[in-house]
């Protein structure tokens, strides 16, 4: 922007001029051609039939899409990224491995088949192709590049195992436990697209051997790096709260939600503070090509996959670039690298507004902190430093009973020191959890809301209106916020729970404990809040002078008036 004050005089003498109508000081600003992005500006060829209709990979406007709207894989491939040497498992209903777009990265050593016992998870044939999830999940991660088959796959010189655990009629605990630690030395990362049922009724999430498990995969797996578990967040739409689903928000899941080709939120998608980040699905719009092109069983090819089952393998690839860059990363760098390089872009909600919490992070209740980009990702991956030894704090607890009021909201309150001055302070957050123990007349009209010291608010559990439990309630369960990343947890946090039905409903909060994850130091947590304070400060600088310029305007104009 040009300064008005250096040009302010031969500006009133223009506007006193008879002959001049009006006199305006220029700015310079930006402009852009309008216009789909040619895919061959971008330097990446490709011979898959379906690769120019894989927009989420490069989006140059097909299938009616936003242009630029993507993961923007291309500069992680430019860079030379592509996967090699990480081995991602697929926990779901098998894959066809005789695929000839997946067959020669097809890990057979570390697949195994849960549901028939046997180390061949091919899918279960039926007539409608039902066992295809799987193999389509595994196209868009691993599918071979420049084959003349199907599309590619986000990571496509990555290996991909088949971990076959879904196919059966009911699951049980030993299974899930068994998929989820197999093979923890050779399998990186492992990519999720099921758990609870998504009814908008099922408040569940991992049992007591799973739990072991998962807790073993993120100390041990990976030669103590931590096995990396890519979750999807849910298909049950405005009916659900991805908060309810243990499995998706889990402290040690990467949670993912999904966006659609335009940069709107899809409508089966859930919303909840435990989401980290999001990719992207099928577009609202009836066109066949807007779903995610992948492979698709006995050999044939699809361009109809969608929902958050087609988000969590795009985020297993964009991971597995990143480890490929630096494979030194542990489970817990790469939520730090999720969280630091996710884009807003042009995602968008109509319910969820974008904000920024206490440190300057921007992040939205559905969508986490943004899209993945896998080009901003390997670059910081590759100098990345191991972050600090993660703490726990039991940050307080209040356990007297408290009646929720039929309107209205009870508001409760618990101010911490994080265990300052004890071994296990907490400093700066990355999760947060409030363990509660709630039971009320219908649990689906509960609305929970958490706010930070630093005046971030997270929404815990939105109403669901299919949920008409009256007597189990939640039971110490730990609803998750990604939302405070980065804050000093210390100060006071309050707690906001009442009824949002049409109905007047009663209700009784037996247990508020809030417990608190993170470092005792994060330098480039200091650095985001030096460069946010900074940015706050300049253009606070910048509206001081545009008040001064314009006090300087009206004494000159006086002063040319006078004269």
């Amino acid at each position: 922007k040009a300064r008005r004050r250096r040009s302010l005089q031969h500006k009133l003498h223009l506007e006193k001029d008879s002959r001049v109508r009006k006199a305006v000081q220029q700015e310079g600003f930006s402009r852009r051609k309008r216009g789909y992005r040619d895919i061959n500006d971008i330097d990446i060829n490709m011979n898959d039939p379906l690769f120019t209709k894989q927009w989420y990979l490069i989006n140059t406007g097909q299938a009616d899409g936003t242009p630029g709207l993507d993961l923007n894989v291309a500069e992680a491939w430019e860079l030379g990224y592509t996967g090699k040497g990480v081995t991602i498992g697929i926990m779901d209903d098998g894959i066809d491995y005789l695929h000839p777009d997946l067959a020669s990265n097809y890990n057979a050593k570390a697949s195994y088949d849960f549901s028939s016992n046997d180390p061949y998870p091919y899918p279960r044939y039926t007539d409608d192709w039902f066992n295809s999830h799987g193999t389509r999940c595994a196209g868009e991660v691993s599918a071979a590049a420049n084959n003349n088959i199907c599309g590619v796959g986000v990571a496509y010189n990555s290996k991909v195992a088949g971990i076959r655990m879904l196919d059966q009629p009911f699951m049980t605990d030993i299974i899930e436990a068994s998929s989820i630690s197999h093979m923890p030395q050779v399998i990186d990362i492992y990519s999720a697209s099921w758990g609870p049922t998504d009814n908008g009724k099922t408040v569940d999430g991992p049992r007591e051997l799973t739990l072991q498990a998962m807790a073993d995969g993120v100390n041990k797996g990976r030669g103590g790096k931590g096995s990396i578990y890519v979750w999807a967040s849910g298909d049950g739409g405005s009916y659900d709260d991805c908060n309810c689903d243990g499995y998706a928000s889990s402290m040690w899941t990467i949670s993912i939600n999904s966006a659609i080709n335009d940069g709107r939120t899809a409508l089966y998608d859930e919303s909840c503070s435990s989401t980290l980040a999001s990719t992207f699905s099928n577009g609202r719009k009836r066109n066949p090509e807007a779903g995610v092109a992948t492979t698709d069983l006995y050999g044939n090819c699809t361009l109809r996959h969608s929902g958050t089952s087609a988000a969590a393998p795009e985020a297993a690839g964009v991971f597995a670039l990143a480890l490929e860059a630096n494979l030194d990363l542990t489970w817990r760098d790469m939520q730090h690298l999720t969280v630091l390089t996710s884009k807003r872009n042009q995602l968008h909600d109509e319910v969820h507004q974008w904000r920024r919490n206490g440190v300057g992070l921007e992040f939205n209740h559905l969508f986490g902190y943004g899209v993945l980009d896998a080009g901003a990702m390997v670059k910081m991956a590759k100098d990345w430093k191991t972050v600090p030894e993660r703490f726990h704090c039991v940050g307080g607890s209040i356990q007297e009973p408290e009646k929720i009021p039929p309107s209205g909201k009870l508001v409760l309150t618990l101010t911490t020191d994080a265990c300052e001055g004890k071994e296990n302070f907490v400093r700066y957050l990355e999760h947060v959890q409030a363990v509660i123990t709630v039971n009320s007349t219908r649990r689906g009209d509960l609305n929970i809301n958490m706010t930070s010291p630093m005046g971030t608010k997270s929404i815990l559990l939105s109403r669901r209106p299919r949920d008409d439990d009256s007597k189990v309630g939640f039971d110490k369960w730990p609803f998750m916020t990604t939302h405070t990343w980065g804050e000093d947890p210390r100060g006071t946090w309050a707690l906001e729970i009442g009824f949002v039905g049409s109905l007047p409903q009663r209700g009784v909060l037996k247990e508020w404990t809030l417990m608190l994850h993170g470092t005792q130091s994060a330098p480039y947590i200091d650095q985001i809040v030096k460069d946010y304070q900074s940015k706050l400060a300049m253009s606070k600088k910048e509206e001081l002078e545009e008040e001064l310029d314009e006090a300087v305007e009206r004494s000159l104009k006086s002063i040319l008036s006078k004269n």
